[in-house]
């Protein structure tokens, strides 16, 4: 199958998945759990996908990107508050300093800028350092960023530790996935360009990438601020998504999900990023719920079902994925239409050839 062919397939695909969405929205009540697991799993796999870049496909063992999406769900949120509802929101600052709401999709790069910048100035120090410590310093950023923009100095633009509320928000599945599946297209497309090879080169071995010419910290630098850029993205869809922003709500926890999305979808593959990401939302939101339940049948309490045992059995699968699957759903593979078709071809190979060999007797 030639390049042109893969891209046709491609585009109907996306056009057929968005084709269904719509069709979804037209049949199913809006309440449905089905929509919440497609909303938050586009986000988480965004989010995803840019720590697959970074921890996948550069090497660089990094833990802070609930940070980034802290930055980019405030800036979003302080950008696009109408300046009627603002002295609502800001009660105990006279209305904030910020008297001007900015139009959605510029309020959404400027919350992945605003990511960007953080992680620019975060790297030059952090970025010299390697694998645990790298990771322990972007911890350590996540949790003091979260502290800062609680702090009622700052109350004027970021609301101290009230919430803030009012924004523009989605309510079209629709909108999440055009703006998560073209920015893991972009990912994609650098992946696969010099820079992503150069990423790989540095992943595989630094020493021998140097050799080559290839700049470590400009290259970890970048790779770092453009895997900042879309979690600070993504933070602003999930601040749509959720219709309020608090600090607290990105804790640590935050980021080892979207860390345990990526090894289980396998590291260094942004398919399996996306599947695992849908697949955890789905678990642990969706198809676990009737473990929290208590369930009496005809006056016997069924035992364990209980608030919080659906925590217990989510961690048991996840120990099971992690054990039988040790390099991830998908390991280091991507989707392909070739590998998709083969698929579909094996069990009727399979079926010629016995009837070949019965023949044959």
């Amino acid at each position: 199958m030639d390049k042109k062919m893969k891209s046709i397939y491609s585009l109907i695909a996306v056009a057929a998945l968005f084709v269904f969405l719509f069709l979804l929205e037209r049949t199913l009540p809006s309440t449905s759990m089905l929509f919440t697991v497609l909303k938050k799993g586009a986000i988480y796999a965004l989010v995803a996908v840019s720590l697959n870049l970074l921890n996948g496909f550069t090497g660089l063992f990094s833990l802070g990107q609930a940070g980034f999406m802290l930055i980019g769900a405030y800036t979003y949120a302080i950008f696009t508050i109408p300046p009627q509802a603002r002295a609502q929101v800001y009660q105990y600052f006279d209305g904030g300093i910020i008297q001007f709401a900015l139009p959605v999709p510029v309020a959404l790069v400027l919350a992945g800028l605003a990511a960007a910048t953080f992680a620019f100035l975060i790297g030059l120090p952090v970025l010299r350092l390697k694998g645990d410590y790298l990771a322990i310093a972007t911890l350590g950023f996540a949790e003091i960023i979260r502290a800062i923009f609680q702090w009622d100095k700052l109350g004027p633009i970021t609301n101290g530790s009230n919430l803030l509320r009012k924004f523009p928000a989605f309510s079209s599945v629709l909108f999440p996935f055009a703006v998560s599946g073209i920015c893991i297209a972009l990912i994609v497309l650098l992946i696969n360009s010099s820079f992503g090879r150069a990423f790989k080169a540095i992943r595989e071995d630094e020493i021998a990438a140097e050799a080559m010419g290839i700049s470590l910290f400009k290259h970890k630098m970048l790779s770092f601020v453009i895997s900042s850029f879309f979690a600070g993205v993504s933070g602003a869809l999930l601040a749509m998504y959720q219709t309020t922003v608090q600090a607290s709500a990105f804790k640590s926890a935050m980021t080892y999900e979207i860390l345990l999305i990526v090894v289980i979808g396998g590291i260094g593959s942004v398919t399996g990023s996306c599947l695992s990401s849908f697949l955890f939302i789905a678990c642990s939101e969706w198809w676990l719920r009737f473990l929290d339940a208590e369930t009496v049948i005809s006056g016997f309490h069924v035992p364990l079902l209980r608030s919080g045992f659906r925590k217990v059995v989510f961690s048991v699968i996840i120990m099971c994925v992690v054990l039988f699957y040790r390099q991830g759903i998908m390991g280091d593979r991507e989707f392909s239409w070739k590998g998709l078709i083969g698929l579909f071809k094996k069990p009727f190979a399979k079926r010629a050839k016995a009837k070949g060999g019965a023949a044959h007797e």
